[in-house]
């Protein structure tokens, strides 16, 4: 299990948001890692169909990670988008945890 907290950063431009994400294991050990992530508008507009805000649809979408591999297998920085490359459940899974929200 794993604690995220998410920061919002200055948008790079008008359709795309960059967030700094932390992950933290809940074990005790402080042991955390430090991420950049970029998100389209669109994108996110579409998967999250405004039922959650930006920021809590980037920690879901570490969640959804976090539940998947090693916070340290994380990529450091990427859009949220890519995701989907690696796990193609992705968009499904995240509909499915933002309806339960």
């Amino acid at each position: 299990m794993v604690r995220v907290i998410v920061s919002t950063l200055s948008p790079l431009d008008d359709n795309r948001w960059s967030y700094h994400v932390e992950v933290t294991e809940s074990d005790g050990s402080g042991s955390q890692t430090r991420h950049k992530v970029s998100m389209d508008k669109e994108y996110y507009e579409k998967i999250s169909n405004g039922i959650i805000g930006p920021e809590d649809f980037v920690k879901k979408s570490f969640e959804f990670l976090s539940k998947r591999e090693d916070k340290d297998s994380i990529l450091k920085e990427f859009n949220i988008k890519q995701i989907r490359e690696y796990f193609p459940e992705y968009e499904t899974e995240i509909k499915k945890t933002i309806r339960e929200a």
